[in-house]
């Protein structure tokens, strides 16, 4: 495997290939990127190619030490490091050390690592990766080339699983595939992991039908059916069909997922408030939650505002704008901070920009100081829908240039869904549950 044999990251792999070439390495590299994008997989071959070396996944070579930063996250560990780099290589040209998870490391240890990064042994190459970039001082990537990976979009991942399983003689479904090629996300690691697992199903041609049920998938079919009993208001349909499809099954939290999905590809003024909701879906109750999310009725909307102390939405000015009301609603209880941040005008202007991007701020806490603006969001998936290279520049233009930093989930700090617990509070207070279970 060499650099331009690579797929999916040529913003990557062709500058690097380019600079071997031209024998112009750099001392240090950092690759920032989401998880499985293949930031430690590249830097394996490109330590390899800078010294010369054959590469291959079970190969050896005492030049190209690997490190994990969150085992080795120590000042005594970089000191170490300091002192065997000093140590000139064995058989190659360079010593390379692939730190990953370099985002883990302390404060001190940093601060070693600083001084062997201002004055480099000239045989000594650092390749360091992250999934957080914000994380890593600007000391450190300042004197770094940084290079930044991305996910695969679905035609990309789709056509690279097609040659993988003609590569491995996998008898399966281009139907099949595509499946797996969205599950995946955009991660190559994720989606060869699935693909592996799917080659096992059967040793005839494994079908999409396979997919489905060995995945515990919802079919499209039944996730539009869903919607459309939704955006006509016939709950008795809604609880028949949502009812089904636990019965079958398929996890809340995965009904979930597939209806967000299915509203972002296809977008519709009516689902907009209903995505607002499904992003704050969570067990536990899951399986009640999102049965009042889409069986939400004018009462149910009332109730909801008298709870939250807002004005009851009528019938003519709730068409007039749902999201905003909710959206814009900087309680108390989401700042963290006393620094002097308008989040209502700040959702206010998202809003203005893209209806979407806005309804995921009602399910996100934040903190604000003098020139960073973080925020937390309830689910994974709001994180990814605001990460997204538009949205993220969205938010960032609505922050007037402050920086926006999206964290992870288990960053956040654990919140009650408001609505579910008072309403469970009048019904008699909540019964303890794991998660689990099916509320019809």
């Amino acid at each position: 495997m060499t650099l331009r044999e690579v797929v999916g990251q040529p913003q990557v792999t062709e500058p690097l290939a380019k600079s071997i070439e031209q024998e112009k390495i750099n001392h240090a590299y950092l690759f920032i990127g989401p998880r499985g994008t293949g930031k430690t997989s590249v830097a394996r071959i490109f330590a390899h190619e800078i010294n010369g070396f054959k590469y291959e996944l079970e190969d050896d070579y005492v030049d190209i030490i690997e490190i994990d930063g969150a085992s080795n996250r120590g000042i005594d560990n970089i000191r170490e490091l300091r002192e065997k780099a000093a140590i000139a290589p064995t058989s190659g040209k360079y010593k390379v050390y692939i730190i990953d998870e370099v985002h883990m490391l302390t404060k001190e240890a940093f601060n070693a690592l600083l001084k062997t990064l201002e004055e480099p042994p000239k045989h000594v190459i650092f390749i360091m990766a992250t999934t957080d970039a914000y994380k890593v001082p600007v000391t450190i990537t300042s004197r770094a080339q940084t290079y930044t990976f991305k996910l695969a979009d679905t035609k990309m991942m789709l056509d690279y699983l097609k040659s993988v399983s003609k590569k491995e003689k996998f008898k399966i479904e281009d139907a099949a595939l595509e499946i797996i090629a969205k599950l995946g996300g955009g991660s190559f690691r994720d989606s060869l992991s699935l693909l592996d697992q799917i080659s096992t199903l059967s040793n005839e041609k494994i079908t999409k039908e396979m997919v489905i049920s060995a995945m515990g998938l919802p079919e499209d079919e039944k996730i539009k059916e869903l919607l459309e009993d939704y955006a006509s208001g016939d709950i008795n349909k809604i609880t028949d069909d949502l009812k089904e499809l636990l019965n079958t099954g398929v996890k809340a939290e995965t009904i979930v997922e597939e209806l967000i999905a299915f509203i972002i590809e296809h977008p519709k003024a009516e689902f907009i408030p209903l995505l607002s909701k499904l992003s704050e879906i969570k067990a536990p109750f899951a399986e009640a939650k999102l049965l009042v999310a889409l069986t939400l009725s004018q009462s149910t909307k009332k109730l909801e505002h008298v709870f939250r102390g807002l004005p009851e939405v009528t019938t003519e000015d709730e068409g007039a704008s749902p999201v905003t009301t909710g959206a814009s609603d900087p309680s108390p209880e989401k700042s963290c901070s006393n620094f002097p941040f308008d989040w209502n005008k700040f959702v206010k202007t998202v809003k203005e920009m893209n209806d979407a991007v806005a309804a995921q701020l009602k399910s996100v806490e934040y903190q604000a100081n003098n020139d960073t603006l973080d925020i937390y969001p309830a689910k994974r998936v709001v994180k990814l829908i605001l990460d997204k290279i538009n949205n993220k520049k969205i938010l960032i233009d609505a922050a007037n240039g402050m920086k926006v930093i999206i964290h992870n989930v288990e960053e956040r700090p654990e919140k009650k869904d408001t609505l579910i617990s008072k309403i469970s509070d009048i019904m008699g207070g909540e019964v303890q549950n794991d998660g689990g279970g099916n509320p019809f």
